[in-house]
């Protein structure tokens, strides 16, 4: 019998066991291992036998298929449909507790939300635990569950993390008072250009062509909605208008959330690339915990502050945002109901996106986020009777057709990337024979 050249193993780098492999690292997995004999049911239920199927009869893009197939098809509908169940019901319910009035039985006018800062402690501590309890459940085969915070030098960064998402929040419902729920939606669907503008500043990146055009798309698409964006709403001459609204006011509370949500995007990639291994669940527990801490130490030292900060900076009613809150949960008592459910949502909303990325891959989670906000922004439109223009619609087309470009082209590099990689593993294949 010929003797048949071993292939020598492709070095590999050391691990903790900690490691959160993604499609790529997948990938990696599955050509560095090719001298293991793979394992394959035969397919008779019958016989109950086992084929054992050895790495020179399996070309490379045979087991690049395999790798990216292994999450299989039923994750994928629960990756899917968890996000899409999640976060829709989440956007509907954050427009409902935010902008719509809550009126008591016998009573004809009805009173807003306004409490942000404490509802966002309820859904990042929430958030935290259901963070926890998934790093404990995604370790559940390793020796020991690993620590949130792994190092110490890894503290700033997510302390820099949470502050800057603590901070985005607030005006972001800020600017829901002039500028509207579906413009808000839209604003958020454009974090790309906050994140690409922070990385060129910050960290000199270097970005292809086509990314500039999908911002000047995205850019464009925004400013004719803008633009063409009615004096009224149909919602607000039937029930609450509100004579303050002040559209340019409104975006310009956008764009310093956008800002606040680029700064943590681009610090988050810097921590997956800087401190690694560090997993999805790590930083949804870590991240969550230092926005509850500093939410609700604001809400307990803000009423202290009266005494020596004047009105004009913080007025009283924002300092005593958690003693108003409690008083309009007693007076509305279904307004709980629904942060409750919004909590919930964002919590397991997060998981599932994080589950996503470690099973599948970040382009799809673009196509589904991208899909979803979409979705939310329609159904926004149906459920609390916005009017668009003709003129928004457009804008929306611009704006969603950038976006969706971006994730089609960038699904297109990484196939491409693949091919090249697979054809590459195949001609180590033939030399060493």
């Amino acid at each position: 019998m010929a003797r048949t050249k071993a292939v020598p193993p492709v070095k590999r780098e050391p691990s903790n066991g900690w490691i959160d492999h993604r499609l790529v690292g997948d990938v990696q997995m599955a050509a560095g291992d090719r001298e293991n004999k793979a394992r394959v049911q035969s397919g008779n239920p019958q016989s109950g036998q086992t084929l054992t199927v050895s790495p020179q009869s399996q070309t490379i893009p045979e087991q690049i298929a395999h790798a990216q197939d292994s999450a299989g098809l039923t994750q994928l509908i629960i990756c899917v449909g968890g996000i899409y169940t999640a976060f829709i019901t989440w956007g509907i319910l954050q427009e409902r507790i935010t902008t719509t009035p809550y009126r008591t039985p016998g009573k004809d006018d009805g009173e807003i939300f306004t409490q942000t800062i404490f509802l966002n402690s309820i859904q990042s501590s929430l958030a935290s635990l259901v963070g926890y309890a998934y790093l404990v459940f995604a370790s559940r085969n390793k020796l020991s569950t690993p620590p949130v915070f792994p190092s110490r030098g890894i503290v700033g960064p997510l302390f820099l993390v949470g502050l800057t998402a603590a901070l985005a929040s607030p005006f972001g419902y800020a600017s829901l008072k002039h500028a509207g729920y579906v413009t808000y939606i839209l604003a958020k669907s454009c974090k790309l250009l906050p994140v690409m503008f922070l990385r060129v500043l910050l960290y000199r990146t270097r970005y292809p062509m086509y990314k500039y055009v999908v911002v000047a798309l995205v850019t464009a698409g925004v400013a004719i909605f803008a633009v063409y964006n009615p004096s009224t709403q149909k919602k607000a001459s039937k029930s609450h208008k509100n004579p303050d609204q002040n559209l340019p006011w409104g975006l310009f509370l956008l764009s310093i959330n956008l800002l606040f949500d680029g700064l943590t995007n681009s610090t988050q990639d810097y921590i997956n690339s800087a401190f690694k291994p560090f997993s999805g669940p790590q930083m949804m527990c870590a991240v969550n915990s230092i926005c509850t801490l500093l939410n609700v130490s604001y809400l307990l030292a803000a009423p202290q502050f009266t005494r020596i900060l004047p009105a004009s900076i913080l007025s009283p009613s924002a300092a005593a945002e958690l003693s108003s809150a409690v008083a309009f949960i007693q007076r509305h008592p279904v307004v709980l109901q629904d942060i409750t459910l919004f909590a919930a949502c964002g919590a397991f909303g997060q998981t599932f996106i994080f589950y996503t990325l470690n099973k599948f891959s970040s382009l799809l989670l673009t196509t589904v986020t991208v899909t979803r906000k979409m979705l939310t922004m329609l159904l926004s439109v149906v459920l609390y009777g916005h009017h668009l223009t003709s003129g928004q619609w457009a804008g929306v087309t611009l704006v969603f057709s950038g976006v969706a470009a971006e994730a089609g082209i960038g699904r297109w590099k990484k196939q491409r990337t693949q091919k090249a990689f697979a054809h590459d593993q195949q001609s180590d294949l033939k030399k060493s024979k």
